[in-house]
């Protein structure tokens, strides 16, 4: 039994139980609904880190699609230049390989130029070789033909005055020396050079003792060596008494003489080897030349002719420089002359034009009528029927 409100209810009444259910149903639903709304509130307070996470998430996925877009976007600009480069690549490739192509054609043909231009030469060099030996078989037989000129002694005398013509020839003039010039005394000398006294006319004598040299030149023993010394020696001195005897003639020919050796290696071991022979020669004066040294000694006397030609010329010369003297003394006197008639000449001009002048300014006076402007000393008196008139100079 319940008492609300001054009221008695009873329990196991139907209505109270069923207002007791309502309420109890009724208090039941509002907890419910705290409980709900706590949860929903628990809930909203749970889910809202999950908006963030979710929206978060939302912007990194629109983000990643972006970045896919630019990633796309850059993939296809890289794939764009890989094939702009690709064909780049295959083009500038394509010119290399041209040129490369062109410059090895062109280096095959230079070198197929150069090498037939190496055989074209190889050709003209082996030409060259069979020529220079058809020479060399030639001069061996030249060779062998001036072997046979030496061993005999007259052609090899000839030949030393052959070469002393030679060398004579290039050394002086032609009227300055005589081949085969034949003296006082009946001998003939291979070559007189016609010098001025002193010293006078010299003679040149070629001598050519080459079977001694040779055999001094064949000897192997000391024996041999000794007896082809001797044979030279004798030789050298046989030659330098025959042309002190010969080739010098007092009041003729100058005081000495020399002997003309056509062989350097015969000099050279005479001046080496025998000096007493060599000393023997200056002292009968005569000289012993070689090639070369005969063309210095040419070239000394061809000084000495020319000086001696000077001398020869010198009063001439002198008579030349009086005349030219004669001659520049006369020009100086017709320069001074033509001067003076110049300055004469420039001084008439100069009163011509005076005189010009004059007159022209008389005649612009007469053409105005200004005779009162007129000098008296400058009116000439004109005789007439009336008397003297003056009239302007």
């Amino acid at each position: 039994m319940i008492t609300l409100y001054g009221q008695t209810f009873m329990l196991d009444d139907p209505r109270v139980i069923a207002v007791l259910v309502g309420t109890a149903v009724a208090l039941l639903m509002l907890v419910l609904l705290i409980l709900a709304v706590r949860a929903a509130g628990r809930s909203a307070r749970l889910t809202e880190p999950l908006i963030h996470s979710v929206t978060a998430m939302t912007q990194r996925v629109q983000a990643l699609s972006d970045g896919q877009q630019q990633l796309a976007g850059g993939l296809t600009h890289v794939s764009d230049a890989q094939a702009a480069a690709q064909a780049h690549m295959i083009r500038l490739m394509e010119t290399r390989l041209a040129q490369v192509s062109t410059a090895m054609t062109e280096n095959l043909q230079g070198s197929a130029r150069r090498t037939a231009q190496s055989l074209g030469d190889l050709q003209q060099r082996l030409a060259a070789i069979d020529k220079a030996q058809d020479n060399i078989v030639k001069l061996s037989g030249d060779v062998l033909s001036l072997q046979d000129i030496l061993s005999n002694k007259q052609t090899r005398g000839a030949f030393g005055e052959i070469q002393l013509h030679d060398i004579v020839l290039k050394a002086l003039p032609s009227d300055a020396y005589t081949m085969q010039a034949t003296l006082s005394n009946g001998r003939r000398a291979d070559c007189l050079i016609h010098l001025p006294n002193p010293p006078g006319p010299i003679v040149i004598d070629s001598k050519f003792p080459l079977e001694a040299y040779e055999a001094l030149r064949r000897a192997e023993s000391p024996e041999a060596l000794a007896r082809a010394a001797q044979q030279f020696r004798l030789s050298v001195r046989t030659h330098i008494r025959a042309i002190a005897d010969r080739y010098v003639i007092e009041g003729e020919t100058a005081d000495g003489a020399m002997m003309f050796l056509p062989s350097e290696a015969v000099y050279a071991e005479l001046h080496a080897n025998f000096p007493d022979v060599v000393r023997e020669g200056f002292a009968a004066r005569v000289w012993i030349v070689s090639p070369t040294t005969a063309m210095a000694t040419l070239h000394t006397m061809r000084a000495i002719l020319k000086d001696a030609r000077m001398r020869e010329q010198a009063g001439a010369i002198r008579r030349e420089l009086a005349a030219l003297y004669g001659d520049i003394d006369r020009l100086v006197t017709r320069v001074g002359n033509l001067d003076r008639h110049f300055g004469q000449a420039a001084k008439d001009i100069e009163e011509i034009k005076i005189s010009a002048d004059k007159a022209g300014k008389r005649a612009r006076r007469l053409d105005n009528f200004d005779f009162e402007e007129l000098a008296p000393d400058l009116i000439a008196p004109v005789v007439t029927d009336e008397g003297p008139v003056k009239i302007p100079r």
